[in-house]
């Protein structure tokens, strides 16, 4: 009796230890065929790309399209999609060529296939050069290490077919996004759509968390007060919304070539970080410290044993880590020193206005494209 009493103690401290040391992933076993996998996703849409990728306008159309590829079994899958040209920043025929899309998928039709249970799938597309697309989506790779309150993502190789021939076949790297509402659902929690929050407003854990990762990343391009690349999610077991970010194109860890700091940020390049969170207790800092230390392996396993990434970009993003942990290692007055006011907006600008002000900077020489395939 006595042993099992021990036994059953034992289990417990077991539980509760994996509980305090998972706080920030909520329970999301359930079972996603699109995104439980990390393997590559090949598959091709044909549709009349000459058509969409001249709709740029402020509102876009959705265009017909076929997409193709193959089950897990071997068998070879077709379904009627949709194409719609997305983004803001990257719809610009002066920043891309080839914008990102929206992949709407038929749900009653979809239900047997890989993409069971999503409707609307957001598609990152290579736009000039496409390692950027496989850095980009690293990057979401990163914040799934940390919580389970982030965006997944697939990493894809799409083949693209002009369906009226007139543009040559395309195969590109490509990542398809989890859609708000099957974040939402897989967390059982609710989207929080409050324009006037600030940052104080949101649970402190998840806030710091996300503002040392946008720091580790050099990303100054999000707002919570303005909305801007952050969605918030009320979640069930916790008081206050929580914070989830997205569109990591503008991170100094993804070197996109047309990538450039706000004039009001103060830094000259988007490799120099800032941190851009508020103040919180050095006990918080130093919590939020010891789970990027925790998840160091494999952070940095992330860039050091990825084919995919050239040798010269692995070397720099190894060394930009490395100061990264240098910093958090030594000192919290970084994080205290330059953190922001915490304020909300008195005239809160609605997020189109914010975009239209991103799309507004000017853009730099575009590097010779490199031939990937």
């Amino acid at each position: 009796m006595k042993f099992l009493l021990v036994f059953l103690l034992l289990m417990l401290a077991i539980q509760v230890g994996g509980s305090a040391q998972g706080a920030l992933l909520p329970d999301s076993t359930r079972h996603d065929a699109l995104f439980s996998s990390d393997t590559v996703l090949p598959f091709t849409l044909t549709a009349s790309f000459t058509h969409i990728l001249k709709d740029r306008g402020d509102t876009t159309m959705a265009h017909p399209a076929q997409l193709n590829y193959q089950s897990i079994q071997g068998q070879p899958v077709t379904l009627s999609v949709k194409l719609q040209v997305r983004g803001n920043f990257r719809k610009l025929w002066n920043n891309c060529s080839f914008p990102p899309l929206y992949l709407n998928v038929p749900r009653k039709k979809a239900s047997q296939t890989v993409f069971a249970n999503h409707n609307k799938l957001k598609l990152v597309t290579h736009c000039e050069d496409e390692e950027y697309v496989v850095r980009e989506y690293l990057v979401y790779r990163l914040y799934n290490l940390l919580t389970d309150y982030s965006f997944r993502a697939r990493l894809c190789r799409v083949t693209y077919v002009d369906s009226a021939g007139t543009r040559p076949i395309e195969t590109r790297w490509g990542v398809l996004l989890e859609d708000e509402s099957n974040l939402v659902k897989r967390n059982g929690g609710m989207p929080n759509k409050l324009r006037q929050i600030s940052m104080a407003n949101m649970d402190s854990l998840h806030m710091a968390t996300l503002a040392v990762f946008e720091y580790l990343i050099g990303n100054t391009d999000w707002s919570v007060p303005y909305r801007h690349n952050i969605r918030l999610l009320t979640a069930p077991t916790l008081r206050n919304p929580v914070p989830v970010p997205y569109d990591f194109d503008q991170a100094g860890i993804v070197e996109a070539f047309y990538a450039q700091p706000s004039e009001h940020i103060g830094i000259a390049s988007v490799r120099e970080r800032v941190y851009r969170g508020i103040a919180y207790p050095s006990a918080l800092f130093h919590r939020v410290f010891d789970r990027f230390n925790q998840l160091k392996p494999q952070i940095y396993d992330l860039y050091a044993n990825d084919p995919r990434l050239e040798s010269a970009y692995i070397k720099r993003t190894l060394k930009y880590l490395d100061e990264f942990y240098a910093v958090i290692n030594n000192s919290v007055k970084v994080f205290l020193g330059r953190a922001q006011r915490n304020e909300v907006p008195k005239t809160p600008k609605s997020l189109s206005a914010v975009q239209k002000k991103s799309n507004a900077k000017s853009t730099i020489s575009k590097p010779a494209t490199k031939n990937l395939l």
